[in-house]
């Protein structure tokens, strides 16, 4: 039987239920809380009061996100527009991706490593890997650097 979100109390829960299981933006827990039936002005006041307890942060929500996309061999690129996705203002996503703590440099060599860990043989091959990490959201400048073996100059 699905839950009934129409008291403040109920659309808390709901929400806190959500946060319990992982950091959430607001405009995506926002999205969820609505799918679930809550009335719009019911689900803001309970966002802000969420947000001034501070069991609702932003600035947590992007850190662990880029930690752990980071962690999964994306690169900086593509996590810039995930996160843009979710409805995340540009500025914050810039600043949350500078202050990470993430050597991007040896997070390309390591999924490069992990995907090849050959320098390759011919153009199609470079293509090849080329097209692969910048699937994964590295520069182009970064991946010829690792592809001609100076990705640290």
């Amino acid at each position: 039987m699905p839950v009934v979100l129409d008291s403040p109390a109920a659309v808390r829960r709901a929400a806190m239920d959500l946060l319990a299981q992982r950091e959430h933006g607001r405009v995506e827990l926002t999205r969820k809380l609505r799918q679930r039936g809550a009335p719009p002005e019911l689900i803001d006041s309970a966002l802000d009061r969420l947000t001034e307890e501070g069991l609702l942060s932003e600035s947590r929500y992007l850190e662990s996100f880029i930690a752990s996309r980071a962690r999964g061999g994306h690169g900086p690129q593509r996590i810039r527009e995930d996160l843009a996705q979710r409805g995340l203002p540009r500025s914050e996503i810039d600043q949350a991706l500078r202050e990470a703590d993430i050597d991007w440099n040896e997070q390309l060599r390591e999924v490069w490593r992990r995907k090849f860990n050959h320098q390759p043989a011919d153009a199609r091959e470079r293509a090849q890997q080329g097209r692969f990490l910048a699937y994964r959201g590295y520069s182009m400048e970064m991946i010829n650097r690792l592809l001609r073996g100076n990705l640290d100059d």
